[in-house]
C-alpha cells in the first residue's frame, strides 16, 4: 500500500526533477478522492543549493527513509562518491520492502548503492554510456522512457519522471486515478516506458505534417483490426513510409502503440464495468480472452481476473489491499 513517500535532497539537486516527484506525490488530491501521501523531503544536510543556486531547507535526516513506501531520487550531480548512510539507508530500505524510483541523473545514486546490479535500468540518454561504464553490473537500457524492475524504477530525463511516477499511480490505484492525476497536472495519461526517450523530427515537411488524424482514427476504433496497409491507406502513404514516419512522429511503432492503448482500455473496462472477460478483450481490440491474458502478464504481469479484483467499484482514493 503506497501512502508514505520520502524524496532524497542533495546538494546541486536538479530544481525541476525534484518539482517532479513534488507534484507527483506531494499534492493533496482528497477534493478529487484521491488518496493523499504522507510526503517530505529529507536528506543528509538541514540546508543545500540546488543546481540553480538557489537554497532549500530540509527538515528531516536520513530517517525518515526508515518508513517510506516510496523513496524518490531526483537528478543530482554525478559524483564519484555520495554519503555512505545514505546508500546505507537506501539499501535497508529495499530489503524492507520499499520500493525507489530516480530521476535522470538520480540513477547514479542507485548504481553506487549496487541497487541497479542485475537489474534493467535507464537514465537519461546523455549519461547512459557513463552510467554503464560506472555500474557494469547494471543492465542500462539506453533508449527508453523508464524501466520497473521492482522495487527498483529508473526513469529518464526530467518528463520521463512523471512518466514513471503516473505508472506508480497506475500500479497502485488503478488507471482511472492515475488519469486523475495526470489531468491536473495536464500532461498525458499514459506514455508505455518502452517508448523511446526522444522522437525526430517529421521525415520532411509536408502539408499534412503530422499523423493525429490517423493516431485519433486508431484510438476511436481499437476493437478492429487495424493494419499498416489499412492505415497507411489512411495516410495516402506507402506503409514503408508511414511505418517510418508513425515512429518519427511518436517515438514507437504503430503494433506498439495501439497494443498500449488497447491494454489502457482494458484496464479502464474492468475497472468501471461488470462485462466478461471475452467482451472486455473484443471492445479493446484484443479479439480473444486468451490473448488479452497474454498480454496483460507479459506487460502488467498480472491477469484481467486479477486486476479487475484489485480495482473494480473500488473508489479511486481507496489503496490497494
Amino acid at each position: 500500500m503506497l501512502r508514505n513517500v520520502a524524496v532524497v535532497v542533495l546538494d546541486g539537486v536538479a530544481p525541476f526533477e525534484l518539482g517532479v516527484l513534488c507534484e507527483a506525490f506531494g499534492v493533496d488530491r482528497s477534493d478529487q478522492g484521491l488518496p493523499t501521501m504522507d510526503f517530505d523531503l529529507c536528506g543528509p544536510s538541514q540546508q543545500v543549493k540546488t543546481s540553480m543556486g538557489f537554497g532549500l531547507i530540509i527538515e528531516h535526516g536520513l530517517e525518515r527513509l526508515e518508513s517510506a513506501d516510496l523513496i524518490g531520487v531526483p537528478a543530482m550531480p554525478r559524483g564519484d562518491a555520495y554519503p555512505a548512510d545514505l546508500l546505507e539507508a537506501l539499501r535497508s530500505a529495499v530489503d524492507r520492502g520499499a520500493r525507489v524510483l530516480s530521476v535522470c541523473s538520480g540513477a547514479f545514486v542507485l548504481g553506487a548503492a549496487g541497487l541497479l546490479d542485475g537489474r534493467r535500468c535507464t537514465t537519461h540518454w546523455m549519461y547512459s554510456t557513463e552510467l554503464a561504464a560506472r555500474f557494469p553490473e547494471a543492465k542500462v537500457d539506453p533508449g527508453v522512457l523508464y524501466v520497473d524492475d521492482d522495487p527498483i524504477i529508473t526513469s529518464a530525463g526530467t518528463a520521463a519522471g512523471l512518466d514513471a511516477s503516473l505508472h506508480i499511480w497506475r500500479k497502485e490505484f488503478g488507471a482511472d486515478a492515475a488519469a486523475m492525476v495526470a489531468r491536473r497536472m495536464v500532461v498525458p495519461p499514459h506514455r508505455d516506458g518502452g517508448q523511446a526517450q526522444f522522437i525526430e523530427a517529421p521525415i520532411r515537411a509536408t502539408p499534412a505534417r503530422t499523423l493525429a488524424g490517423v493516431v485519433d482514427y486508431m484510438a476511436a476504433h481499437l476493437d478492429q483490426d487495424l493494419t499498416v496497409d489499412d492505415l497507411a491507406a489512411l495516410a495516402n502513404m506507402s506503409p514503408r513510409t508511414f511505418a517510418r514516419r508513425f515512429r518519427a512522429e511518436t517515438g514507437t511503432t504503430p503494433y506498439e502503440w495501439l497494443l498500449t492503448a488497447r491494454l489502457a482500455a482494458a484496464q479502464r473496462m474492468l475497472e468501471r464495468g461488470d462485462d466478461v472477460v471475452e467482451t472486455v478483450a473484443a471492445r479493446a481490440g484484443f479479439g480473444t480472452a486468451a490473448a488479452m491474458r497474454h498480454h496483460f502478464a507479459k506487460r502488467l504481469g498480472t491477469t484481467p481476473q486479477a486486476y479487475r479484483a484489485a480495482f473494480f467499484h473500488r473508489h479511486p482514493g481507496e489503496a490497494r489491499a
